[in-house]
């Protein structure tokens, strides 16, 4: 059983005692829905900087388990999709960052605080309906809220970098993973699919162009046709194939 840290307890031995040395874990957490690509951020009202939602892995914790923690304590969303996709260990990715943040915080710096030394970070990218989650800010935070991804604010170390990074590696996976089938629900129309791509992607198709390239695919099932009431052509229902 993973025990939970106290806030006060950031300041003493205990903290540093139950997690693994230099290795930390940094989550880019996307949130679509209507359209819209999001990103979740931390930010730290007194210093005017944002950060990735993060964490430590205790030592008795699986690498894996503690982002499923990380994830779940920043949305209250479980079973969702999480993938691992850089591991982030310049060393020039350590600044004064972290002081600025203890300063504002009113925290006691000392020479040798775990926090102000070098940390390789674990990256890993969610994607997930943002109007499900709960945003939930941590111990060093003022506020965790939802971003647009055209429209980062200044962020603290490489985190900029790190989102950036998992963009591309959602785009690169998008299709061959099936990672936002979920946000669809079932059943979908090709239009549904189509918003849906062009919002990850960034791109704009030809209705007719796209619906190719899906069928193409082999993952879609067409089942039913969609009831509108309206005079003109209802589209076609579609699913995922469950073998894909």
């Amino acid at each position: 059983m993973i025990k939970k840290i106290a806030k006060k307890q950031w300041e003493s031995s205990d903290f540093e005692k139950a997690f693994l040395p230099g290795l930390a874990i940094d989550s880019v957490i996307f949130g679509f829905h209507d359209n819209k690509m999001m990103v979740l951020l931390l930010q730290y009202k007194n210093t005017n900087s944002f950060a990735l939602p993060g964490g430590f892995i205790f030592k008795e914790e699986d690498v894996n388990e503690a982002a499923q923690r990380i994830l779940q304590d920043r949305t209250s969303l479980g079973n969702i999709y999480l993938e691992q996709f850089y591991l982030f260990g310049d060393a020039t990715r350590q600044d004064d960052s972290m002081e600025v943040i203890m300063k504002a915080r009113g925290m006691k710096i000392t020479k040798n605080h775990f926090l102000l030394r070098r940390f390789v970070s674990i990256g890993y990218y969610a994607l997930v309906d943002y109007t499900k989650a709960v945003p939930t800010k941590d111990e060093m935070s003022d506020d965790c809220g939802w971003y647009d991804i055209n429209k980062i604010p200044p962020m603290i170390q490489d985190h900029k970098k790190m989102i950036q990074k998992a963009l591309e590696t959602l785009r690169e996976n998008f299709s061959k993973k099936l990672i936002g089938f979920k946000l669809l629900g079932e059943r979908f129309t090709m239009g549904e699919l189509q918003k849906l791509y062009e919002t990850i992607l960034g791109v704009k198709y030809r209705r007719t162009s796209f619906q190719r390239m899906m069928l193409n695919l082999n993952i879609l099932k067409q089942v039913d046709i969609k009831k509108t009431g309206a005079a003109h052509k209802a589209p076609y229902l579609y699913t995922f194939k469950k073998e894909k």
